[in-house]
């Protein structure tokens, strides 16, 4: 019976903590979030993953993309980096309400992070966006309050009235810099449907905090449930699927860099923000942890280039199998050159992909989304990310930023939003030339049937051969067994063999598959339940006829 005692005390006190492994069969370390020292050198972050890979990679959530290495054993194809185009008839929102200038007579309506959504239950496209709150908060400079769009076709917004303000579209009235407005997908409690990160200024002694506050409508918010300590201005908020935890992306001061990164995560959101405050840059803090800073590859202005780039913002969503960051990496100059130069200040936004939430590959370091520096542009500089999207519409993505003209009245202002539409899956793709190239995966296991592959065929032809363990070709499902994909571009193409329909009969087998491709692009494969090819990954921030639970099933 002491023995007994002892034991029971003992977990108790000191229980065992299993490693989680994710979807992808990443095995995260018990450490986690991981702790790692800061560094006067700037470089890039390192990828576990991708250096120690799974020896089987399960392949049943969500569509495979080609955003590095992980999935891959051998290719000679190239990748290729695909940016989004401009919306033709940008910026699809404007300051155009005496609501929605500053004390100073700045013109702002874009997000600040915020949220850009398609509510599924709803039937809208919804937006939140940061606005000059000059009617209201009359004796402070620069203060900002938040309010909501609405569109039918992502494309043309309309500020609908609330009853907050009356009259207005203000949905909230408190004075802000950053927020993140996020669709919380998987809430029990229907009146916590809305999370709202919002980052408000403390009257007592103007210190940025986080307040989290909810609602059922993403209109009518309940009083703060949770407040931060101390926090930097432009720092924001996520939740990650596949690992079941809310994250914050704290702008923080590092040996590196002032414009780095501090990361923190906890399954409830209240405990999150209850913890998090800004940490010295050469703390070992319990909750908030150093993620990273600028590298040594960011991009430098041409006409400043003594500047030290760094990362003015970063946010990440949740999209098939992956997570997808977003940087807004900033070239400078600072503010106070700005405002002699009369021009913007460089952000760009930039993408990294992530297989476990928190290190993040960044393959190019070249825009995503750019400034588009000629007079009258929308986007002329400060360009700014988006929580929520990418939205899917159809076979499209849907991307979301602010940016801001050059402006007569004020150097800092004129903000508004605008539109950028991509490919589904379309960030990377394996190119071949007319000449006949392959991709080789590593070990996959998997537990559907119809296999599918987003690809442009031109004039070549696409493909599958089905191997065993040990690399040799599966009787049935040969390279010469194939039914060609040739003269087809589809983001949804179904792959089958003379004698062989599906996969079925390879239930339960460990397989590669070897894609052979000529005159084409591969962007993603996965293999579906479903004979609607269904993938079962997140669908980001939701689009028309897509499940409300935000997951691609049938």
């Amino acid at each position: 019976m002491k023995i007994l005692g002892i034991f029971v005390a003992l977990t108790i006190f000191t229980p065992f903590i299993s490693a989680q492994t994710l979807h992808n069969g990443i095995t995260l370390p018990q450490q986690w979030p991981p702790h790692y020292e800061e560094s006067t050198v700037r470089h890039e972050m390192p990828l576990p993953y991708l250096k120690n890979k799974p020896l089987v990679i399960p392949i049943n959530t969500g569509r495979q993309l080609f955003v590095d290495d992980f999935l891959i054993s051998e290719t000679n194809l190239s990748p290729v980096y695909h940016t989004p185009k401009y919306y033709e008839g940008n910026p699809v929102l404007e300051p155009d309400k005496d609501w929605e200038k500053t004390v100073e007579g700045a013109l702002y309506a874009a997000p600040f992070s915020d949220g850009i959504w398609y509510d599924e239950k709803y039937g809208k496209y919804r937006m939140w966006y940061l606005a000059g709150a000059g009617t209201i908060h009359k004796d402070e400079r620069q203060t900002f309050y938040t309010c909501y769009a609405e569109s039918n076709d992502g494309k043309i917004w309309e500020k609908v009235n609330q009853d907050i303000v009356p009259g207005t579209n203000i949905v909230d009235t408190c004075n802000r810099d950053a927020a993140v407005i996020w669709l919380d997908r998987e809430a029990t409690d229907p009146a916590k449907r809305w999370k709202f990160f919002n980052v408000e200024r403390r009257k007592e002694d103007r210190r940025w905090q986080y307040v989290l506050k909810y609602s059922a409508d993403g209109i009518h918010w309940s009083k703060g449930v949770a407040q931060s300590g101390d926090i930097g201005d432009r720092s924001t908020a996520f939740y990650n699927p596949f690992t079941k935890k809310w994250v914050l992306s704290l702008r923080a001061s590092a040996l590196a860099s002032s414009r780095s990164r501090t990361y923190a995560e906890h399954a409830d959101p209240e405990v999150l923000v209850s913890v998090a405050h800004r940490t010295r840059k050469d703390a070992d803090d319990k909750f908030v942890k150093f993620w990273f800073s600028p590298d040594d590859k960011e991009l430098r202005h041409e006409k400043y280039p003594e500047v030290e780039p760094g990362i003015y913002n970063f946010d990440a969503i949740a999209y098939e199998s992956v997570m997808l960051g977003f940087y807004s990496a900033w070239a400078g100059p600072e503010n106070r050159v700005c405002e002699k130069d009369g021009i913007q200040k460089r952000n760009v936004i930039s993408l990294g992909y992530s297989r476990d939430g928190f290190h993040f590959s960044r393959p190019t370091h070249q825009p995503f989304m750019n400034v588009n520096e000629t007079e009258g542009a929308w986007n002329w500089g400060n360009m700014q990310s988006v929580a929520g999207v990418p939205l899917i519409v159809g076979d499209s993505l849907y991307f979301y930023s602010s940016g801001r003209r050059l402006s007569k009245i004020m150097w800092d202002s004129h903000t508004s939003t605008g539109l950028a539409t991509l490919r589904r899956d379309g960030f990377v793709s394996m190119h071949a030339d007319k000449e006949e190239g392959y991709v080789l995966s590593e070990k996959l296991s998997f537990d559907g049937k119809y296999l599918f592959v987003n690809a442009d065929v031109r004039k070549g032809k696409l493909l599958v051969e089905v191997l065993d363990e040990q690399g040799l070709p599966i009787e049935g499902f040969t390279k010469k067994d194939c039914i060609v994909m040739k003269k087809a571009n589809s983001t949804k193409e179904l792959i089958v063999w003379k004698n062989r329909k599906d996969l079925s009969t390879l239930f339960g087998k460990n397989i590669r598959l070897k894609f052979y491709l000529s005159d084409g692009d591969l962007y993603s494969f996965w293999i579906s339940p479903w004979l609607s090819g269904a993938s079962r990954g997140y669908t980001a921030g939701g689009g028309p006829g897509l499940d409300p639970k935000g997951i691609d099933i049938e």
